[in-house]
């Protein structure tokens, strides 16, 4: 009577991957589901579609700007000086005789980079002090806390006039100073998602497994911070156009020839009463950008927040 020879059970790496497969292909679906449906979420949320296009728009034309532009920025023609609007010059003619059609394509550049270095700074800084803040607690959030209480006393305005003043005036200076006053709210909104997120299970594991404090922060906690961070800095950058555009106009931002739609506000505001276009144009441009980015903050909050229904 012959026995029957049991099959040979799968190498371990083979049965590991038969277990994981099935996981791995619900996460990834479930993350696709997930995607798509935040996806059409924002779609539909017109407000928030209208300020997206608005932003893709800026950044196609500081992108495509020496093609948009239909003269050179810099060009000075004192002959044609307060010109109107006509077909040579469609915004007219600034004090200088400059192309306001141009400089304020040219300005979109500016625009972007100050937004964007002041992000990229603001962000991460707030984001690390505050999550190591509510990590930690203790002294070490108290010292922090008490530090961003500091910063936030000031209006961001002022306190910016204040970095600048003690800097001196230039584009890089206002970056650094726009940055300086805009951390705060992210490391106070970061703080306090840490406090909510440490108290996971999935954190408490990773602590008595013992993993150091740095990489339950960095691996654990910042991840689920990053959506309100996201959200929060993206609301901001209406703030950040606003301080750069005030600090230009006070001479304190980008220093002539730079085309900067704030110092553009500033030269012709003497003559606005009888040249209209030379204050007109730019203080739109800033206007829709900001309106842009404040939509597209809301439908990004509605979309990235799930406790904002």
């Amino acid at each position: 009577m012959s026995q029957e020879v049991e099959p040979a059970p799968p190498p371990r790496e083979s049965l590991h991957d038969w277990l994981t497969a099935p996981a791995a292909a619900s996460l990834g679906q479930a993350r696709a589901q997930q995607a798509y449906l935040a996806t059409r979420r924002f779609v539909a949320n017109p407000t928030a579609l209208a300020g997206l296009v608005c932003i893709l728009l800026l950044i196609v034309v500081a992108a495509l700007a020496p093609v948009l532009a239909t003269h050179d920025p810099l060009a000075q023609n004192i002959q044609n000086r307060l010109q109107p609007m006509s077909g040579a010059h469609w915004f007219g003619t600034d004090e200088l005789g400059r192309d306001i059609y141009s400089r304020i394509v040219y300005g979109s550049r500016t625009t972007l980079l100050i937004v964007a270095l002041v992000a990229a700074i603001a962000a991460p800084l707030g984001l690390v002090l505050g999550t190591v803040s509510g990590y930690l607690g203790g002294l070490v959030d108290l010292a922090l806390m008490r530090v961003t209480d500091l910063f936030l006393a000031f209006p961001s305005l002022i306190l910016a006039l204040a970095f600048v003043a003690a800097l001196g005036p230039g584009l890089e200076n206002a970056i650094i100073a726009i940055a300086l006053t805009a951390w705060p709210p992210i490391a106070r909104l970061a703080r306090a998602e840490t406090l909510i997120v440490r108290k996971a299970d999935y954190v408490s594991a990773a602590r008595m497994q013992g993993a150091f404090w740095i990489r339950i922060v960095v691996t654990n906690i910042m991840p689920m911070c990053i959506p309100s961070v996201v959200v929060r800095i993206t609301l901001n950058m209406a703030g950040i156009i606003l301080a750069a555009a005030g600090l230009g106009f006070l001479g304190l931002g980008a220093q002539p020839p730079i085309p900067e739609w704030g110092a553009m506000l500033s030269g012709g505001r003497q003559y606005i009463l009888e040249h209209w276009w030379l204050c007109i144009f730019p203080g739109l441009a800033i206007v829709i950008v900001s309106l842009a980015f404040n939509l597209f903050g809301d439908g990004l909050r509605d979309v990235l927040d799930p406790r904002s229904d």
